[in-house]
């Protein structure tokens, strides 16, 4: 999560919560996807770039990356704690749930 402070960098910061979720709390500039449409959306995914998963404590989102890497999808990590810890520790304004 120290590189994500700094700046996002080159990569994409991937939301795998449920559409209800999105509603509740949201860290801008992430892409949606729900865990569910993940494979239906390899498709579109760019397997060259850097992904950083996120969900709202880690579980779904540690389950998508280790999807993603055996789909060849060799950067992707899951943010520890998930927009949960992100809100604790990056941005107080994202509301906790």
């Amino acid at each position: 999560m120290d590189k994500l402070q700094r700046g996002r960098g080159d990569f994409v910061l991937l939301d795998c919560r449920e559409p209800e979720e999105l509603r509740i709390a949201r860290i801008e500039g992430a892409v949606h996807i729900p865990v569910g449409d993940i494979p239906s959306f390899l498709p579109r995914l760019d397997a060259d770039r850097y992904y950083v998963v996120f969900c709202h404590h880690g579980l779904r989102s540690q389950q998508v990356a280790a999807f993603l890497r055996q789909q060849d999808f060799p950067h992707v990590q899951s943010m520890s704690g998930g927009i949960d810890a992100w809100s604790c520790a990056v941005d107080p304004s994202v509301p906790r749930y």
